[in-house]
Formats: C-alpha cells, sequence, structure tokens
C-alpha cells in the first residue's frame, strides 16, 4: 500500500470522529482558539530545533493568575557514569538492537551479566529467558535467586549472601525482569533501608556498567515509581496515595527524571504528569513496548521498535481553584529510533537519517504540510494517540488538535463519575518536526508541541435510544 493511500485512509477514518464534538464540556471554561504565530521566515536547522520559546498564549482567563512550579537550581555534573537502560516492555527476542546494545555497553563479547527475576511471576522462566538472549549475543549471563516467588529462599539473608553479593560485583551488566516493580524495591530496599545486594548493584553502575530493565524493571530506575496503578483516568482524578500506587524506586536515573514504561501503548502520560506535578518533578521521560533508552548522565538515546515521550514541565502552571488536576503549557516531544536527548539543555538531536528526510517548521515559508482535516480524539489515552497525534500535527495547517479521557465505566456511586479532562495538544514558536521513510515506513521526529489538560463535565449517560418518529410508531405491527 503507498504513502498516499495509507495517508487518505487514516484521514477518512479520523475526520469521521469529528461528528461527535457536540459531547457536553461544561466543568471548565471553553478552550482557547488556536494560538496566533509569528510571520517570521525559518530555514533548515541542522540538529536540534529553534532557540526554545514560550508556547503560544491562550485566550486570556479571568480567574487568579496560574501557579507556576517553583524553579530549581541547576544541579551539578552528575558522578554517576554507567548506563541506564530502561525498555518499556514486551522487548521482543528478535530486537537484535537493544539485545547487542546491551552487551556492548558492559563489553561486548564474553560480558558477564547477572538478571533478576525478582518481580516476576515465575522468576525462574522469566530469567531464564533474558539469559538466553544475552548469552546469545556473546555475554555471560547468570540468573541469581532472588524473588519473593521462591518460597523456599530467606529473601532476608539472600540479599546478603557474600557469594552472591560477590557474583554481582563481578558483572559488568545488571538485568531485572518484568512483573511487578513493588516486589523489586521489597526485596531490595525494604523500608527504604539499603541492602548488601543493592549496594553491589550500585558499584557495578558507578564503575561504569549497564543497568538495565524491562516493564518492572523499567519503572523501578527512577526515585520515585507507581507502585500499583492500573487506571490511568483515576490518577487524572487525583486518586493516588503514597505506598499504594506510588512508591520509592532505586533512582538509576538520578532525583530530577521520571520514567515509565508501556508508555504510549498505555496512555501513561496522563498518569506521568500528575504525579510529576505532585513530586516537582520537571522532566519525565515515557518508554514504550519493545523501545529502550539508553540514559548516561544528561544524555538520553532512544533505540528500538517504537518511540519514547519526553515530557518537560519547567513552563507548566497549573490553577488550583479549578479544584480537579489541570496543567498548562507542558512541552513535549516524540522521539524514535536513533534520536537523542540532552536533559540539561532540554534539547532534542534527531537521528542523522530524520534530517535527510522532510523537514516540518510551520513558520516557514516553504512550509507544505500534508494534512489539512480537523480531527477530535474521543480518547486520548488510547494505544498511541498522543504520539499519533503529535505526528499528524506536526505535519499540518491546524495549529492544534483536541480529545477527551474519561471513565468509560465508573464504579457506581462514584462522585467524579462525570469528571473528564479536555486535552489541547498545540504549536508553539518554536515546534518543529522530521519524519522519513529511508527505512520503508514512515518515521517522526516531533519536537516542542503544547498540552494543555482542563477538567471537563460529561454528563451521564452519555448516549440515549434514539427517538423514533410518532408516524413510524403508529404504523408499526405488533
Amino acid at each position: 500500500m503507498n504513502l498516499r493511500f495509507r495517508k487518505l485512509t487514516l484521514r477518512a477514518v479520523l475526520s469521521a470522529s469529528v461528528l461527535l464534538l457536540a459531547l457536553p464540556l461544561a466543568w471548565a471554561a471553553s478552550p482557547a482558539p488556536a494560538p496566533a504565530r509569528p510571520a517570521s521566515a525559518a530555514a533548515a536547522y541542522p540538529a536540534a530545533a529553534k532557540p526554545a520559546a514560550k508556547p503560544a498564549a491562550s485566550a486570556p482567563q479571568a480567574a487568579s493568575a496560574p501557579v507556576a512550579a517553583a524553579p530549581k537550581p541547576p544541579e551539578p555534573e552528575p558522578a554517576v557514569r554507567g548506563y541506564a537502560v530502561p525498555i518499556g516492555g514486551a522487548l521482543k527476542a528478535d530486537n537484535e538492537e537493544v539485545w547487542q546494545r546491551l552487551v556492548q555497553l558492559a563489553g561486548g563479547k564474553g560480558a558477564r551479566f547477572v538478571v533478576f527475576g525478582t518481580a516476576s511471576e515465575d522468576p525462574e522462566a522469566s530469567a531464564k529467558q533474558v539469559v538466553d538472549q544475552l548469552q546469545r549475543r556473546g555475554a555471560l549471563a547468570e540468573a541469581l535467586p532472588v524473588a519473593p516467588k521462591f518460597s523456599w529462599v530467606d529473601l532476608n539473608k539472600v540479599v546478603r549472601d557474600q557469594a552472591l553479593i560477590a557474583k554481582v560485583k563481578a558483572a559488568r551488566g545488571v538485568f531485572f525482569t518484568g512483573g511487578l516493580q513493588e516486589r523489586i524495591v521489597d526485596v531490595l530496599l525494604p523500608n527504604g533501608q539499603t541492602t548488601p545486594m543493592l549496594d553491589a548493584i550500585w558499584d557495578v553502575y558507578r564503575r561504569g556498567g549497564v543497568v538495565a530493565g524491562t516493564s518492572a524493571g523499567a519503572a523501578i530506575m527512577s526515585t520515585v515509581m507507581f507502585r500499583d496503578a492500573p487506571s490511568v483516568i483515576n490518577i487524572l482524578k487525583g486518586r493516588f496515595a503514597e505506598g499504594k500506587q506510588i512508591d520509592r524506586g532505586l533512582g538509576f536515573v538520578g532525583p530530577s527524571l521520571f520514567v515509565d514504561q508501556h508508555f504510549l501503548k498505555r496512555g501513561r502520560f496522563g498518569r506521568m504528569i500528575p504525579l510529576m506535578m505532585s513530586k516537582g518533578y520537571q522532566i519525565g521521560l515515557g518508554v514504550d513496548e519493545n523501545t529502550a533508552a539508553v540514559i548516561r548522565g544528561d544524555e538520553v538515546e532512544i533505540i528500538g521498535d517504537r518511540g519514547a515521550l519526553v515530557v518537560d514541565l519547567s513552563a507548566a502552571t497549573s490553577k488550583p481553584e479549578l479544584g480537579a488536576f489541570n496543567v498548562t503549557g507542558a512541552r513535549l516531544s516524540y522521539l524514535e529510533h536513533g534520536d537523542r536527548y540532552h536533559l540539561r539543555a532540554r534539547s532534542v538531536t534527531p537521528a542523522p537519517f530524520k534530517l535527510r528526510g522532510d523537514l516540518h517548521d510551520h513558520e516557514s515559508p516553504s512550509f507544505r504540510p500534508y494534512y489539512t482535516d480537523e480531527v477530535f480524539h474521543l480518547d486520548m489515552l488510547g494505544d498511541s494517540t498522543i504520539s499519533n497525534a503529535m505526528s499528524r500535527l506536526i505535519d499540518s495547517n491546524r495549529t492544534e488538535v483536541q480529545g477527551l479521557a474519561f471513565d468509560v465505566v465508573p464504579r457506581a456511586g462514584d462522585p467524579l463519575a462525570e469528571l473528564g479532562f479536555l486535552f489541547r495538544l498545540y504549536k508553539g514558536s518554536d515546534s518543529l518536526g522530521w519524519s522519513t521513510e529511508e527505512f520503508g515506513g514512515e518515521q517522526y521526529t516531533v519536537t516542542n508541541l503544547y498540552l494543555d489538560v482542563s477538567p471537563v463535565r460529561l454528563p451521564r449517560p452519555l448516549y440515549g435510544q434514539w427517538p423514533v418518529p410518532a408516524a413510524s410508531a403508529a404504523g408499526a405491527q405488533p
């Protein structure tokens, strides 16, 4: 199927959703009109983007001035020189780029790995799968018996076992499998207290080694993590608490970066932003399935099949007087294979093959957008909806796209059953994108789009029976 046919088909499907724009959105004030843009010309940009700029202005608000997050002082250069590699989950056996990179970062053929199946329901099988994949790429890998599901293991003793700790210290790589991330934290950092085995893992990391993890193994990378939060919409509604939905992580990416996994597939940007605002994070990195982020110091590189989302709240504001979660001016960047992000500079460097493709600069006189139709998303938290919306908007003559998120089947008696959220994704003067088909399918890099989220009321029921005309009803046969 050629590109134009695919795009036209997508256009037809998405345009149909505009018919449902009449849903009542009455919780908050109407969204601001599309932002005005300066008429300045733009040339091609060699790497990152235009100089950072504020998002396009929204309509004036009658309420009191928004409350901005308190700015953080500049951080010192990180002392850690190892590699943290969060993998978004569902890592496939044939993802050569990720598996080979892990072995390469740990020193190449013969690199020693220890594998923790701690999070898994079947830790022996999960760890064996990872051991097999690493060994196929030339590593020397061994699974360690550190898991709550091993009922015959005394976890208090095993995390202090000097023979096992010696194996960790002799390794150049550590890998955590998927499962329940709280199991990893509860075993290695019980009640917030470090253990000799966790100290040994940190020793590997500080010596320049690799600490990698998939799914649950990625969630533990930040100092704060989601412990058990199955419902994104409930997090948006403010239903999260310490020790239940959120908890401490192991912190390999440092105190200033929040990491989440299964990110685009499960619409988890909807839970990331409330947690970031609650905990004072300014930068978040959401890694999608079968994708990894290689993080060393301030440098982040995306590898694998899908992509990642960077959320920057350094200039975002919120209005507590609305009485529900809201944010204005969250800055989003969507990265794919080969793209890099610098955490301190807040800058994106597209992969070289993207720079050989098309530049999408909505302020340039030479900008020729492909998409022209209006789109409204009825489930902004759907599978890859946010990344698709970003890729489409950057290649469009539209200035914004909107969508909703709400609880389709709220529990009985839920006092917040009618609370939904309106998402407004829009361009700023520094918004840029790149795209290419060099490797067969379309690949995008999108930088500096902006997101506002507002609480809205969606009356229940959302729909009712279509009224039958009186004449038809009278003539109906019994």
